[in-house]
């Protein structure tokens, strides 16, 4: 499981990158990849959930927010407090952080059904 979630982080971080240069095209590929990955670790059942919490410490404030929000329903606690600091700054990591507390919040947050 270790290697899907540096594939995870991999993956977020790029598609971050890629937003920041504009470049959609590759974005949306690595987005599709986070999202494969993502699934394979469900696949584990919580054991891989659990394992994808480690990136909550990521070095990377993007990374961090991106394994919090998937992690919203089997994590809440500790993915709420990653969310909410980041939801503090003005960027697009902040952004896409308050938006991942407010679909939680209105009960429209669907990333892991479970």
């Amino acid at each position: 499981m270790e290697k899907l979630v540096d594939a995870f982080a991999l993956h977020s971080a790029a598609q971050n990158d890629a937003v920041r240069q504009g470049d959609a095209n590759t974005a949306n590929k690595h987005a599709m990849k986070v999202n494969e990955t993502f699934d394979k670790l469900c696949a584990h059942g919580n054991a891989g959930r659990d394992a994808l919490a480690a990136l909550i410490n990521h070095p990377r404030t993007d990374v961090q927010v991106k394994a919090a929000a998937f992690l919203l329903r089997h994590r809440t606690d500790e993915a709420k407090a990653v969310l909410q600091e980041a939801a503090r700054g003005q960027d697009l990591v902040s952004f896409a952080a308050s938006k991942a507390l407010k679909r939680w919040a209105d009960g429209t947050w669907a990333l892991d059904p479970g």
